[in-house]
């Protein structure tokens, strides 16, 4: 087993709640070997999950794998052209995606935060029954704009969404530290790295707001490890795997 420390905080509890300071902390963890900081693991992400401590980890990203846009919507064109990529991506059903939910939820720690990045298709039907039976509860969202048109016989897509769930119990003040991000973040996305990359400036930020410097940011559905690349950053520890490595 491994032993990893976590930051220590020692400033006075703040006054308000848009205080720079942040007052909880991670608690030490005790990693098994097939956990190792800072690489991409090649592992399925419920198992990565089921070896993590519970009530561990102040922040975790979640990017779910559904096509559900492409499958219920019916564009034509599954598995064509810029869609190829995805489809070709295995997919999660209802039931992975609950099961996700539930293990993140365990290993969070007491007022930690969830970043779920989420389609305008589960925006709208309906995704909190995800976590039914979990302390997560949403408590914001932002809106990343790409600056580039994407699917949609309607409206084209320019943007993906990001929701922020914290577990119970809910607190702003001494856990979220900074005050000046936007709730409509532009920022490009890379070209050529993976069908679902992610902005990593963007989760940078948001990395920063919600934990300390030394403390272990976990992805158990990493795709193109964007949040890997944020947290080197930000001078946090990434602890996370794909699929596919």
């Amino acid at each position: 087993m491994s032993r990893v420390p976590s930051a220590v905080d020692t400033a006075a509890g703040p006054a308000t709640v848009y205080s720079a300071d942040r007052v909880v902390t991670a608690p030490e963890l005790d990693l098994p070997p097939a956990l190792r900081l800072n690489v991409r693991l090649k592992m399925d992400g419920v198992e990565f999950l089921t070896l993590l401590p519970a009530q561990s980890f102040p922040v975790a990203f979640f990017d779910p794998q559904y096509r559900g846009i492409l499958d219920k919507m019916s564009y034509g064109n599954e598995g064509e052209s810029r869609s190829r990529a995805r489809a070709e991506l295995a997919q999660m059903d209802e039931g992975k995606i609950e099961r996700f939910a539930a293990l993140i939820g365990r290993a969070l720690m007491p007022s930690g935060h969830l970043f779920l990045w989420i389609d305008k298709f589960h925006l709208c039907t309906g995704f909190t029954q995800w976590f039914d039976g979990t302390s997560l509860e949403v408590v914001d969202m932002l809106t990343w704009y790409k600056a580039r048109f994407g699917m949609g016989y309607r409206t084209r897509r320019t943007s993906e969404y990001l929701v922020v769930l914290q577990k119970l119990p809910k607190r702003a003040k001494g856990v979220w530290k900074l005050h000046d991000i936007p709730d409509v973040w532009t920022e490009k996305p890379a070209r050529d790295v993976h069908t679902h990359a992610k902005p990593v400036g963007m989760q940078a930020r948001l990395i920063s707001a919600v934990s300390n410097l030394g403390d272990v940011v976990i992805d158990p559905a990493a795709g193109s490890f964007s949040v890997m690349d944020a947290c080197q950053e930000v001078g946090r520890d990434f602890l996370g795997c794909d699929i596919n490595g």
